[in-house]
């Protein structure tokens, strides 16, 4: 039933002459490409590094307090990051 279907549409009849001004009225003005950004390069690059150590500080905070049953603010000591370094190492 679909190929019925397409077989018998048609195509709109548009007139040659309607299809040359077209063309002649696309042709008349350049086509410009006007490119500028909104935030420079550098200035998104240093967003996303921002946002990258947000989202890893909350995720070790989170990890630590919720999960770990710890302080929140504990894991971004460096204490603790000397004493799991230090366990993994094998001095404690």
């Amino acid at each position: 039933m679909t190929n019925e279907l397409k077989s018998e549409s048609k195509k709109p009849n548009i007139p040659q002459e309607q299809k040359e001004k077209r063309s002649e009225r696309y042709s008349e003005r350049p086509i410009r490409w006007y490119s500028f950004r909104l935030f420079p390069i550098w200035l998104r690059l240093l967003i996303i590094f921002i946002l990258l150590l947000l989202a890893t500080s909350f995720g070790l905070m989170i990890g630590f307090g919720v999960i770990g049953e710890g302080k929140p603010i504990d894991a971004l000591k460096w204490g603790t990051w000397q004493h799991i370094l230090d366990m993994i190492s094998g001095k404690e």
